[in-house]
């Protein structure tokens, strides 16, 4: 049984080395952005295990956790509904991803630029760091999303190993794939603690998590769960949310300059979410008016939060 166990590992190991040489750029994407991920984050750690105070830490706990309470309230009404039509899933689908945009652009980039400013000094210089954060997150989801088993609609399976799992666990793994640079985000923003940038982030990413939290729990309603399994699995997506959210804290606690490097990060993940995964998803029915005209009111109500909140 162990020699058999261990060829299986082999094997599986071998296809995760095909897979890679398959997938260069992803592969060497992901190892570089991971790296300085891990490296941000150590820096933290050190400062934690020095017995120093993580500045923001509480606040992204905080953070992270409403957006996962969102997801979790939004998946409720599941436990009495089927469905719902696809224009409106569509729809309020788009109005998340508008407000993800808007998100990205006013609570994330904005600041990040400013602090760079303050960092660098003004020009091209300063844009450069937000940039090459933003290049980072593109690089991290893009690995992420070569190499995590999930399930594209239309496409199907993605991923090494992903024939080995259920339709309907790819399915959750790609939502909490979409959940971890959101609570990242959550965590790069409040941990300078700056309420201006933390607060409206955070509410625009919980409010997008209430539609999308429906929309998972009823597509595994739809794909035979019931009605519990179904709401508590949707729920479970968020959980993403305030690990990524500490993980966001670490990312920008070490180093003056890691912060705009972080919220470019975030960023740049968040947006690479919205174009590469919401957007096509909102589309592929047919519904392309419905779902554009929600991502325009999503952007404009973020707009508005963000001007009132911050």
């Amino acid at each position: 049984m162990s020699l058999g166990a261990s060829s299986t590992e082999i094997g599986r190991w071998e296809a995760l080395v095909a897979h890679a040489r398959r997938h260069r750029p992803q592969a060497i994407g992901l190892g570089v952005a991971g790296l300085v991920v891990v490296a941000l984050v150590l820096l933290s750690n050190r400062r934690l295990l020095a017995g120093e105070t993580v500045p923001g830490l509480d606040l992204a706990l905080i953070g992270g956790t409403a957006a996962f309470g969102a997801t979790a309230i939004g998946g409720l009404p599941a436990l009495a509904m089927r469905g719902m039509p696809q224009k409106l899933e569509d729809s309020l689908l788009g109005m998340a991803a508008g407000m993800m945009l808007a998100a990205s652009a006013f609570s994330l980039i904005l600041p990040g630029l400013e602090a760079a400013e303050r960092i660098i000094g003004p020009g091209a210089l300063g844009a450069g760091v937000v940039v090459l954060g933003m290049g980072l997150g593109v690089a991290l989801m893009l690995g992420l999303e070569a190499f995590t088993p999930h399930m594209h609609p239309g496409v199907g399976e993605v991923g090494p190993g992903a024939d080995r799992w259920g339709r309907i666990w790819l399915f959750v793994f790609a939502i909490a794939l979409h959940n971890l640079p959101e609570g990242m985000a959550i965590g790069v923003g409040f941990s300078r603690v700056d309420l201006a940038v933390g607060v409206p982030l955070t509410t625009a990413i919980a409010l997008q998590d209430i539609p999308e939290g429906l929309a998972v729990a009823l597509a595994l309603r739809g794909g035979g769960m019931r009605p519990v399994g179904a709401v508590l699995l949707a729920a479970a997506t968020g959980l993403l949310e305030p690990i990524g959210a500490v993980i966001g804290v670490g990312l920008t606690g070490g180093l003056e300059l890691a912060y705009p490097i972080g919220l470019g990060l975030a960023a740049g993940a968040m947006i690479f979410v919205v174009s590469h995964e919401v957007i096509p998803e909102t589309h592929r029915n047919g519904h392309q008016t419905p779902a554009t005209i929600g991502l325009m009111a999503g952007f404009a109500l973020m707009m508005v939060l963000d001007t009132t909140l911050g």
